[in-house]
């Protein structure tokens, strides 16, 4: 089911308001609740597939040769002052709307306690342990591990943490886990120097985690849980995987623990009914490793607490998700950025390595080498580590013994081609081989078309109430070679504003009129659920998308139907062709057609090399020297906007501007008509 209520969402609510007990209807629970399966996991015990911390071979195995980088990391916190987090950095955010005085400090005692862990168990002669023990009691001794920005959700809905209530968000979920970690490694060893270290902090996690998720009281702040119905997203995955963890590690309380795991899975199958089955991620490639990545996760975290019984890795619906990364992946760090997801990778090579090896994807396993290229060196690196997550952590130093070997055979591949940049292309190519030119996802209504002159399409469907939403439905990005012309601009530094529902789409970026979609009668998309796409069909092997994008204007624009097509040439001459077949019920305004641009316009009349640009055509100049045309029809008149950046999220990105292109119809244009616009490159 694609917009609305699931039936699964509508089965809990019923159990839940005849009081009867919850019992998910999903791949997550039929798998938890075969023979054997819930019997397999038990409160105290060892599970954690990693050596005990005294087992000083496993680790030397594990370690190899990041063994002495771990050690000179930790090192650096050895006189590292834990930061206490005053009233006004939690009060900057309902004062400014400014996140990172409180998340500045959080994140320098998340990051020393994951280094000086790391550091203890690669050298594990005891110079860190009483750093760790300081860490550990100073996050015993904080009232709450919640980010200031989802503070509001507590009853007093103000940004400092009160004491009477405990909820759980992205930020304690994930500090939790690690100081669980930490825990769970080094309990004994706080033991010797006094045993009430490990008393507060198992008590905190009680308190700031396990007890939190338990609590009925809580499950509208928790609202991620999915009691309460609605939209859920990468919160719910993320969320669960950690405190599913820091159970799973600490909770010596079985009926607590199964309480708590039959509580996750329903969780889980609900993210998943929410979502789509296409493997999608609505929110953009840049939220996978929240939602996908902890959804696997989550997944390895029962596979390995239950000894292997709890199996999902075989099921094709998670290895689709797994496999939306390298499908959305356009070249040279780019991706498709639908939503607030930013057009730069942000995906760990070692996370997806990780899924991948857990699905059997070559295709993941492949493109996570592929992360791994160091272009410049014609070479491959060795895997890094993820230094703001204890779990994946972990994970990297596990599975990076195999990711060595294989970026050693693979620089072997290039040292026996010759050495040079055409053989380290040529491995690079061997990597990407097997991925298909195009990929459509019919129910998040993502289409993704790479033709064989290296122009990548990613174009939409779906509805103005997605995740992370922007109104958009029905736009467009268009990649030349790997150089962005006509782009979807993302998000800025996240805010306040940002996540606001009275002030969020007064932000340029996440307005219609700034895609490439059209106004029409004047009139953009508005945000709701209301607002969708109708009749989405795509034919990758025609290279084709179409959408009517109607119902996804409101009723001033007058519009009963209005096609949205795309066609990509998939040989011969590169070009991409923008159709627009529409019907007005009452011509009140113009239409104006948006396109948004990385580059210089150049409007008829204009010069360039000495010619002038012909009427019925722009230039668009971009990164590299690519000068690409787009003729449109004579009825309109063109004309620019640039927006200036001044917001690293964006200058990062996209540089100093973005361009704007506006044609624009007379105000007593034909009701019925069609707008088209061929795009090709000038050489």
């Amino acid at each position: 089911m694609v917009y609305g209520f699931s039936r699964t969402v509508i089965f809990f609510a019923l159990l839940l308001v005849c009081g009867l007990s919850l019992q998910a209807e999903g791949i997550v629970s039929e798998e938890y609740g075969r023979d054997g399966v819930a019997s397999s996991f038990a409160a105290g015990k060892e599970w954690l597939p990693f050596p005990e911390y005294s087992d000083r071979d496993g680790w030397s195995v594990l370690f190899k040769a990041d063994s002495a980088d771990m050690v000179q990391r930790g090192e650096k916190y050895l006189d590292y002052e834990w930061k206490f987090i005053p009233a006004t950095a939690y009060l900057a955010f309902e004062r400014t709307g400014d996140r990172k005085p409180m998340e500045s400090i959080e994140g320098a005692n998340r990051g020393a306690l994951i280094s000086l862990m790391l550091a203890e168990l690669a050298e594990g002669k005891g110079r860190f342990i009483d750093q760790l023990a300081n860490g550990a009691w100073h996050a015993a001794q904080q009232p709450s591990w919640v980010l200031a920005a989802h503070l509001p959700a507590q009853r007093t809905g103000r940004t400092l943490p009160d004491e009477r209530e405990q909820l759980i968000d992205l930020g304690s979920g994930r500090y939790g886990a690690i100081v669980s970690l930490i825990w769970y490694f080094f309990h004994e060893e706080f033991d010797r120097i006094n045993p009430t270290i490990s008393y507060a902090l198992k008590a905190s996690i009680k308190r700031n985690i396990l007890d939190s998720y338990l609590d009925p009281e809580e499950h509208t702040a928790n609202w991620w849980i999915g009691y309460n119905g609605g939209m859920l997203n990468n919160w719910t995955p993320w969320c669960t995987a950690d405190v599913i963890l820091s159970f799973l590690l600490v909770e010596d309380d079985q009926e607590r623990l199964d309480s708590a795991l039959r509580q996750s899975v329903m969780s889980m199958d609900l993210f998943l009914d929410y979502i789509q089955e296409d493997g999608a991620c609505e929110e953009g490639p840049g939220y996978w490793g929240a939602a996908a990545g902890k959804t696997y996760e989550y997944l390895q975290i029962l596979h390995d607490a239950s000894g292997g019984r709890f199996d999902l890795f075989g099921n094709d619906r998670i290895r689709r998700m797994g496999e939306y990364p390298s499908r959305s992946f356009i070249g040279d760090g780019y991706v498709v950025n639908f939503a607030d997801a930013s057009a730069r990778n942000s995906n760990p090579a070692e996370l997806i390595w990780n899924f991948g090896n857990a699905v059997g994807s070559r295709e993941m396993t492949d493109f996570a080498m592929y992360l791994l290229a160091d272009t410049k060196n014609c070479r491959f690196r060795y895997p890094s580590l993820i230094l703001n997550d204890g779990y994946r952590a972990l994970y990297t130093i596990r599975s990076g013994i195999r990711m060595r070997e294989l970026a050693d055979s693979l620089n072997s591949a290039v040292a026996d081609g010759g050495g040079d940049a055409a053989a380290f292309g040529k491995v690079m190519a061997s990597l990407r081989k097997d991925v298909p030119a195009s990929t459509w996802y019919p129910e998040t209504e993502h289409c993704f078309i790479r033709n064989s002159s290296g122009w990548f399409l990613g174009a939409k469907g779906g509805y103005n109430d997605e995740s992370h939403n922007h109104n958009d439905v029905g736009t467009f990005i268009l990649y030349i070679r790997n150089t962005p012309v006509f782009i979807d601009a993302g998000v800025g530094t996240y805010t306040k504003k940002t996540f606001s529902r009275t002030d969020r789409y007064t932000i340029w970026s996440m307005q219609c009129d700034w895609h490439s979609l059209p106004m029409i009668n004047s009139c953009a998309q508005p945000y709701g659920r209301d607002y969708r796409s109708e009749d989405a069909e795509c034919d990758i092997s025609r290279g084709t998308f179409s959408v009517d994008i109607a119902g996804a204007y409101p009723e001033e624009a007058m519009c009963g139907s209005w096609v949205r097509s795309y066609r990509v040439a998939l040989k011969g001459k590169p070009s991409v062709t923008v159709t627009d077949v529409f019907s007005l019920k009452e011509r009140k305004a113009a239409d104006v057609e948006h396109f948004l641009v990385k580059g210089k316009v150049l409007l008829p009349g204009d010069e360039h090399e000495g010619k002038q640009v012909a009427p019925g055509e722009l230039l668009i100049l971009c990164d590299g020297g690519l000068v690409v045309k787009m003729a449109y029809p004579a009825s309109l008149t063109p004309g620019t906007d640039i927006m200036s950046l001044d917001d690293r999220a964006m200058t990062r990105v996209w540089g100093d501007s973005l361009t704007r292109i506006n044609l624009t119809s007379s105000p007593d244009a034909p009701a019925e008509g069609k707008y088209k616009f061929v795009i090709t490159e000038l050489k």
